[in-house]
């Protein structure tokens, strides 16, 4: 640690642990981009299939 560091009252951290907090950090970006990505396409299915329900609704007889 140099002096700058104790100063700010920061840690210095070293290349291997920052190299594996960016790559989790970019895994998490990832699997938040893919969860929102079908939860979007379910969602669109979901109204699509609602509609066309609601669209033969007098057809269906129980």
């Amino acid at each position: 640690m140099s002096s700058m560091d104790v100063n700010k009252g920061e840690f210095a951290v070293g290349e291997k642990e920052y190299k594996t907090m960016s790559g989790a950090g970019a895994l998490n970006i990832v699997i938040g981009i893919v969860s929102l990505c079908v939860g979007v396409a379910s969602g669109v299915l979901l109204i699509i299939s609602g509609a066309k329900l609601l669209a033969r609704k007098s057809q269906i007889m129980f």
